[in-house]
């Protein structure tokens, strides 16, 4: 037998490998395919509810929405965006739909190309093009599609779409101005990913800002003046050289202006033997981060800490950062060390959520027991103490995978206070907006949803087809 496995067998191996990985990418796209035009048709009906109840169109598109987001467990934009693609499949890409079909193009490149064609055939609605424009663009497109990335797709579908409608470069910066935003994602280990859209100049001239100043920085640490205590000594306190006796073993070494210093190796016969430090010298560790961390702490300085431009109107001068902890009492008096939540996002190590506390004296502990919580109200408006307790007990909007921040949220009652319903914590939930509209009274009753909080908390959520989601209280907490 060989010692060495045969090369031919190895490279029939790999191709078996690749071949079948390619041809199941080939079934997930083909079957993203049947899923986009299920919700094609889903859409279909949707615009004959909306045609015969125009009144209610955004609560019949947001019931639906709500729908597939807690049956799929799903968020809420990434099924808009799989609508509007299976829109866009069916009434203007039949050519882009049957290459999905195939599982030649995935839906990542569905993605690109319907953003990208929405300027076309929003010409050809417009009648600003033919309408065999559409056509055109879908062939030029799948060229590239077929055989490459999204990415590329993307850059190569931008360009097609622009020359076909005849959008110059002026217009397309104007187009994609509008679409500047900024959004937050939670990632692992307490980071997040804050993406900013902006102009192109914007974003390279922030870029460059943050770079000069952090080379500044790293060009200067070496120069860094000590940091003294705080806690300054009282004049009494100050050590002058009339002080020192000229007897003293450890005589002091006398410099110009009256200047002095202990010497280091007073009372030592052999220099060798004198202690390498003091451990009255306090030593200052040095400054070892990179470049790259150098320009996130400026950009936090600078986005937290500074004042806004007069562009923007003195309105916004007075305007905080704000965000929501929830952190246990015995964690944030060092009792121990249970892990803290930053409300919407995620976990907070206790050592951030005790340093938070100490810099803001807005803090309330909640007592949670029988006499110390008030827990119902006569009126529909909850009490300060209720909203704290709810507060910290929900931490973000209370419809199933929504993480939108408590305070981004409004407070309802699960059961309509019109209807009989008790200003109780357990009958008030914080929603979002957009799921605070799903119960509205007024909303016709094939399309409203409802919510009843049961004994341990939980929120369960009835659609109009009569399908039932649960959103399971956070934990417990006892501080917000």
């Amino acid at each position: 037998m060989s010692e060495h496995p045969d090369p031919h067998h190895d490279l029939e191996e790999h191709r078996r490998l690749l071949d079948e990985w390619l041809e199941v990418r080939r079934q997930i796209a083909a079957l993203e395919a049947t899923s986009a035009a299920l919700l094609s048709e889903r859409a279909i009906i949707h615009d004959d509810d909306v045609a015969e109840s125009p009144y209610h169109r955004d609560a019949i598109y947001r019931s639906m929405v709500a729908e597939y987001s807690a049956a799929g467990h799903v968020s809420k934009g990434s099924i808009e965006f799989a609508f509007a693609d299976a829109h866009a499949l069916n009434a203007y890409f039949p050519a882009v739909r049957e290459a999905f079909e195939r599982g030649s193009i995935t839906a990542a490149h569905v993605r690109e190309i319907a953003r990208a064609g929405a300027l076309v055939s929003e010409a050809v609605r417009n009648e600003r093009v033919d309408a065999a424009t559409l056509a055109l663009y879908e062939t030029a497109i799948l060229v590239v599609a077929e055989e490459d990335t999204p990415a590329r797709t993307r850059a190569h579908a931008r360009q097609v779409a622009a020359a076909l409608v005849g959008e110059s470069i002026q217009d397309r910066h104007a187009r994609a101005a509008d679409e500047r935003c900024v959004r937050v994602r939670s990632l692992d280990d307490g980071l997040a990913l804050l993406t900013a859209v902006l102009p192109e100049e914007l974003a390279v001239a922030i870029q460059d800002r943050l770079t000069q100043m952090a080379r500044q920085i790293t060009r200067t640490r070496a120069d860094r003046d000590p940091v003294l205590d705080p806690a300054e000594p009282d004049s009494d306190d100050l050590i002058r050289p009339e002080d020192i006796p000229l007897d003293d073993p450890s005589f002091a070494i006398f410099g110009e202006s009256d200047t002095f210093t202990t010497d280091p190796l007073a009372g030592h016969t052999d220099p060798l033997d004198a202690p390498a430090h003091s451990d009255a010298v306090e030593h200052i560790p040095a400054d070892s981060r990179t470049m790259d961390q150098i320009r996130a702490d400026l950009f936090i300085d600078l986005l937290l800490a500074a004042d806004p431009g007069e562009a923007h109107g003195s309105g916004l001068d007075n305007i905080q950062a704000r965000i929501q902890v929830t952190v246990a009492a015995t964690a944030l008096a060092g009792i121990d060390d249970r892990i803290a939540e930053l409300d919407g996002h995620g976990p907070l190590h206790p050592d951030v959520a005790r340093e938070l506390a100490g810099r803001n004296t807005g803090w309330s502990r909640l007592f949670l027991d029988a006499e110390g919580m008030i827990i119902e109200t006569d009126t529909y408006t909850p009490t300060e103490g209720m909203r704290r307790f709810l507060r910290a007990r929900d931490q973000h909007c209370r419809f199933p995978g929504c993480r939108m921040p408590v305070h981004r949220c409004e407070i309802d009652h699960n059961h309509d206070h019109a209807k009989g319903g008790k200003t109780r914590v357990d009958n008030l939930s914080h929603f979002c907006t957009g799921h605070h509209a799903l119960k509205h009274p007024d909303v016709d009753d094939r399309h409203r949803w409802s919510a009843r909080a049961r004994p341990d908390g939980t929120i369960a959520w009835t659609s109009p087809l009569g399908n039932v989601y649960q959103d399971r209280q956070p934990r417990r907490v006892m501080f917000v």
